[in-house]
């Protein structure tokens, strides 16, 4: 056991020299892993933002079903138990003629506190509504089917289904913006993954060639395989676990500046505010998953690349 461990510290401290060795080479490796992890923490962070963002307009957000005169409430209340039924919705709720007639004085009062609106709704041509609250914004267009099914449009005037139309664009810009940042966030990812791990690949492939003569002469010794390829891996986690330091401070020099020095409280959709708190709070979970896969990735590119180059024959 302990000239295991003996071992282990040799493998540790000779990766450690080798590593100091070859800072040169090792600059353009860790460059395109910084790159890479600080696209990945990005995207988390961004990608979270967004859902935040979404999240605070889904709950402001409501379809409105508008009905006929002559639907009767039982046929309301059906078809809010139908829509209660459905996955997509989070609720539902009916009013009648006078409850949305009163519902609509309260909002435009809340906007317009000058106009009497209630004077200009003599009659009452304000229609029964039913509210929907979607659970998911991307899944308003599979309500509006089914309200547009034969049975339920029978019952809606020609303005049902709506939703705000003030909050429309928005809703619809942030779940577009969503879904393109993240199918642009995998693609770079993978992009610069595979990249970083061909620079490591081929950074371990140059520092086994400059020390060829010293592996001949410690296999001759009878220097075991996972003793010599041992510090390769070590080197390669070096990379790693510098990279994700660096990429974490580059993140937060971001939001420093961007809170400090720009006073900016968003960019376009992005909440730079919300941001920078959840990256606070997560701090120590975004440092570990950071080492983890730079780590990781460093390992995995240069184990290939050893088992390639370090052709040893072994029991």
């Amino acid at each position: 056991m302990h000239r295991r461990w003996t071992t282990f510290l040799r493998i540790i401290h000779t990766g450690i020299v080798n590593f100091m060795r070859n800072v040169t080479l090792a600059v353009a490796a860790m460059a395109v892993m910084v790159v890479t992890l600080t696209i990945v923490l990005f995207s988390l962070i961004t990608n979270a933002t967004f859902e935040h963002t979404i999240n605070q307009i889904t709950e402001k957000i409501n379809v409105s079903v508008f009905l006929l005169d002559t639907t009767t409430p039982d046929q309301a209340k059906h078809l809010v138990a139908e829509l209660k039924k459905d996955p997509n919705v989070a609720s539902a709720s009916y009013l009648t003629k006078d409850e949305a007639k009163q519902s609509f004085i309260e909002d435009t009062k809340a906007d317009n506190p000058n106009v009497d609106t209630a004077t200009a709704l003599v009659g009452n041509p304000i229609p029964a509504t039913i509210h929907v609250v979607p659970k998911n914004l991307n899944q308003i267009q599979e309500i509006t089917n089914f309200l547009n099914e034969p049975d339920n449009k029978a019952l809606q005037t020609d303005r049902s289904p709506s939703y705000n139309g003030k909050r429309k664009q928005a809703i619809d810009s942030i779940t577009h913006a969503t879904n393109v940042l993240r199918k642009i966030g995998v693609v770079t990812v993978a992009v610069f993954a595979v990249i970083c791990a061909l620079i490591i690949f081929n950074t371990i492939q140059m520092a086994i060639f400059n020390r060829r003569s010293e592996i001949t002469i410690m296999r001759l010794l009878g220097a075991s395989t996972s003793y010599i390829r041992g510090p390769f891996v070590v080197e390669s986690a070096i990379y790693g676990l510098l990279s994700a330091v660096f990429s974490i401070l580059i993140v937060n020099s971001a939001f420093l500046a961007s809170s400090n020095a720009l006073q900016a409280s968003s960019l376009g959709l992005l909440d730079i505010n919300y941001a920078n708190q959840y990256f606070e709070a997560h701090f120590l979970e975004f440092l570990t998953f950071q080492i983890a896969i730079g780590i990781i990735l460093g390992t995995v590119s240069s184990v290939i690349a050893t088992r390639r180059y370090l052709k040893f024959k072994t029991k």
